[in-house]
């Protein structure tokens, strides 16, 4: 392949590992049938989840923003065979699609799949004291909500485990003054600063795709 007829985006992908058959029939049927196929993790992306996975050796993970199921795929990748991944999913049309989509790998008996605003479901101190700690997190829902969603999760993390939180950087958004009045992009800068300024958080934002912050609880 000739370097010099590539972007790097095309040389990135092209030089990482393959996504699996299903992951790549997920892909092409997102983009010939969902709204804003954009949305979803694709190929380099995906493959870094899986690969945080493995790192972290998560036995529970949480997802909060499901879309066609692919992410949750990738991340389920690390889990060991009695691992569990639950990822909750508000838009109840895209049920129908998850569903068929998670039952075409065999990680799909890790997952589970609940419909509902995650703010609600984590409200429910039933559901979270039955469920009881996330190794990894992956928040990936409305951005107007993130950090609502970062105080939810944080009782769920144990010390030493992890959050990471899509789209930070929101397409260069976050840095540009055209954008000061957009409700996505105030929500993603306060979600950076409150997790730059909280002790118990270490974190890094990767500039990949569209911004993925890598957080550790520390205390």
């Amino acid at each position: 392949m000739n370097a010099k007829q590539m972007t790097l985006d095309e040389y990135i992908s092209a030089y990482s590992s393959p996504e699996d058959e299903v992951l790549s029939d997920i892909t092409r049927a997102t983009y010939r049938h969902v709204l804003n196929p954009h949305m979803l993790s694709g190929h380099v992306q995906g493959r870094l989840l899986a690969m945080l996975s493995h790192m972290i050796k998560p036995t529970r993970i949480l997802e909060l923003g499901t879309y066609t199921g692919y992410s949750a795929l990738c991340l389920a990748e690390g889990l060991p065979e009695d691992g569990q991944l639950i990822t909750i999913e508000r838009n109840d049309e895209m049920e129908d699609t998850i569903r068929q989509n998670i039952a075409l790998s065999p990680l799909g008996k890790h997952i589970e799949l609940i419909i509902g605003d995650a703010k609600e479901v984590l409200t429910d101190g039933k559901w979270t004291m039955e469920n009881g700690l996330f190794d990894l997190v992956f928040i990936d829902a409305d951005k107007r909500e993130y950090c609502e969603y970062l105080e939810k999760v944080y009782p769920l993390v144990p010390i030493g485990g992890f959050i990471l939180a899509d789209n930070t950087l929101w397409d260069g958004h976050v840095i540009d003054p055209a954008y000061d009045r957009d409700q996505q992009t105030l929500g993603l800068r306060a979600f950076n600063e409150q997790v730059a300024a909280d002790e118990r958080l270490e974190q890094v934002i990767l500039p990949i795709r569209d911004g993925l912050t890598i957080i550790r609880k520390i205390r």
